[in-house]
C-alpha cells in the first residue's frame, strides 16, 4: 500500500527515541504530522547492536517523562530489546501517527511556493517543515588505516553481536569508549585473547556513595553543559552498565587478561604500531574520574547530605606490565589475531536531504535543532543544545524546543492583516 500524494505541515523522519518524543511534543501542540521509519519503531536498538546490549543510564534516568519501565528496578539497565518495546509502548500512549517500512529518498525546497517535496519509497509528500530524527549513528565509521588484509576479518562495532560470531583467535578491539570497552569485555568473559587499543577517554564512577554518576552529573550541573570543552571533541566515555553496573576500570581488564595498547597508529605488512601514550591516556582517565569524585564529595559536605563514605571508590590497581612495558609494535599473525573490531564511531549521512542546511563537512549548521535553512530541523545529535542530548531523556526535551518553534513559526505565518480579515468577514456575511 502506497501513500501517494500526501499534503502534511510537518514531516518527522525517523521513529527512534527523537521522531517518537517529536511526533509527542507536536502532537501536544496540535501540529499535524507525519512520521516516516524504513524499518521498524527503534529498529536500531532492536537490530542494530550486540545481543547483550543494555542501556548506559538506569531505568529511572534513561525515560521520557511520561512513562516509566514498570517491570524494572528503578536502578535496573533495560536491556535493549526492553528499550525498543517502551518506545513503541510509549507512541501507543498518544496513536503517533508513524507509518513504518517508508523510506525517505530525497527531500528538495519547492521553487516558487512554499515548503518542500519528499520522495519515498511509497509516493510523494508535501510538507511545509521537514525534522530530521535520523540521530548520529547513521553510517560506521572505520578509519583508513585498516590493513587491506584478507586473512583478518574486520568488522565494525555495529556489526558485532556476539562471540560466537567471531572466528578461532585473538582479537584486537580499536576503540576504548561505551562500545569498545563492553565489547573487548564480553570477549573476554567468553575466554578470548583481546588486545584494546585505549586512546582518550572520560571514565566516570558507574556509581558513588550511593548515587549513579547520572545524578550526579545532573546535581553537578554537567548535563546542562551547552558546549564541549576546548580540545575534548575526540574524547570518548568509557562507561557501562552490563551486569548490573560497574564503573569502568582498564587496568582491572588487564588484570583479568586483556592488554592494552596505545591508539592505533598504522598497519603495514602484517605489523601494527602503536602510540606510546597508554599510560598518559589512562592517568588522563583517572584525572576524569577522580575529578568527579571530588566534585560529588564537595557537593555533600555543601548541602549536608548523609550519604555513605566511599574510600574503596579512590583504590586504583597497579598498573599492569602493558602499562610498564607498552607494547609499540604486534606482529599480527605471531600473536593469533585474527580479526578486528573496530569500536570507531559513526558519521552522519544527510545525503537524501538536498537543501542548504549543512557545512563544507556535510554537518548540519543549526542552533539547538533549528536549521540554517528556513523549515528544517534536527533532532538526536549529541550536544544539540547540551550534554544530555544524547541520552534519551535529553531528546525529549530538545524535541519540545524545536516544536515549539515550528508552532511559533505557524502562528505566524497564520497572520491575517486587517484588511485581510474585513475582505474575510464581508465574504462570510455575504454568504
Amino acid at each position: 500500500m502506497t501513500v501517494g500524494k500526501t499534503e502534511i505541515d510537518t514531516l518527522v523522519v525517523g521513529a527512534g527515541q527523537a521522531g517518537v518524543a517529536m511526533s509527542e511534543h507536536l502532537s501536544k501542540l496540535g501540529v499535524p504530522h507525519l512520521v516516516l521509519e524504513r524499518n521498524r519503531i527503534a529498529e536500531k536498538w532492536r537490530t542494530g547492536r550486540w545481543d547483550s546490549l543494555v542501556a548506559n543510564g538506569p531505568a529511572w534516568h534513561d525515560r521520557f517523562p511520561g512513562l516509566e519501565f514498570d517491570d524494572l528496578s528503578p536502578d535496573g539497565f533495560a536491556p535493549k530489546e526492553r528499550v525498543a518495546d517502551y518506545f513503541e509502548a510509549y507512541a501507543r500512549k498518544f496513536n503517533a501517527p508513524i507509518r513504518t517500512g517508508v523510506d525517505v529518498k530525497k527531500v528538495e525546497r519547492n521553487v516558487g511556493r512554499p515548503g518542500f517535496t519528499i520522495t519515498t519509497s511509497e509516493g510523494v509528500i508535501e510538507a511545509n517543515r521537514v525534522v530530521a530524527a535520523t540521530g548520529p549513528f547513521q553510517r560506521p565509521v572505520i578509519p583508513p588505516i585498516a590493513p587491506e588484509d584478507e586473512t583478518l576479518t574486520q568488522i565494525h562495532s555495529a556489526e558485532y553481536r556476539n562471540p560466537q560470531q567471531m572466528p578461532e583467535g585473538a582479537i584486537l578491539v580499536v576503540g576504548a569508549g561505551s562500545s569498545g570497552v563492553q565489547i573487548a569485555d564480553e570477549l573476554l568473559r567468553a575466554g578470548r585473547k583481546v588486545y584494546l587499543s585505549v586512546g582518550q577517554h572520560d571514565r566516570p564512577p558507574r556509581a558513588y556513595r550511593n548515587r549513579d554518576f547520572c545524578w550526579w552529573l545532573g546535581v553537578l550541573g554537567e548535563w546542562d553543559a551547552a558546549a564541549m570543552k576546548p580540545g575534548r571533541e575526540h574524547v570518548t566515555i568509557a562507561v557501562s552498565g552490563a551486569h548490573g553496573g560497574c564503573t569502568v576500570d582498564f587496568r582491572g581488564l588487564a588484570h583479568r587478561g586483556m592488554t592494552l595498547v596505545g591508539l592505533t597508529q598504522s598497519f603495514n605488512d602484517g605489523v601494527v604500531r602503536f602510540q606510546g601514550n597508554l599510560a598518559e591516556n589512562l592517568a588522563r582517565g583517572d584525572e576524569n574520574y577522580l575529578s568527579l569524585l571530588d566534585a560529588a564529595d564537595a557537593y555533600i559536605e555543601r548541602n549536608g547530605l548523609d550519604l555513605p563514605q566511599e574510600p574503596e571508590a579512590r583504590s586504583t590497581y597497579p598498573d599492569p606490565e602493558c602499562v610498564t612495558k607498552p607494547i609499540l609494535e604486534l606482529d599480527l599473525a605471531e600473536a593469533g589475531v585474527t580479526s578486528i573490531i573496530w569500536a570507531t564511531g559513526f558519521a552522519v549521512d544527510y545525503s537524501w536531504m538536498k537543501v542548504d542546511a549543512f557545512d563544507p563537512n556535510g554537518k548540519p549548521q543549526h542552533q539547538r535543532g533549528v536549521s540554517s535553512e528556513a523549515g528544517i530541523y534536527f533532532l538526536g545529535l549529541p550536544w544539540q543544545s547540551r550534554r544530555g542530548s544524547s541520552f534519551i531523556w535529553g531528546v525529549w526535551h530538545d524535541a519540545k524546543y524545536v516544536a515549539d518553534h515550528i508552532a511559533t513559526q505557524r502562528t505566524y505565518l497564520d497572520y491575517r492583516d486587517a484588511s485581510q480579515r474585513r475582505v474575510e468577514e464581508g465574504s462570510k456575511e455575504r454568504a
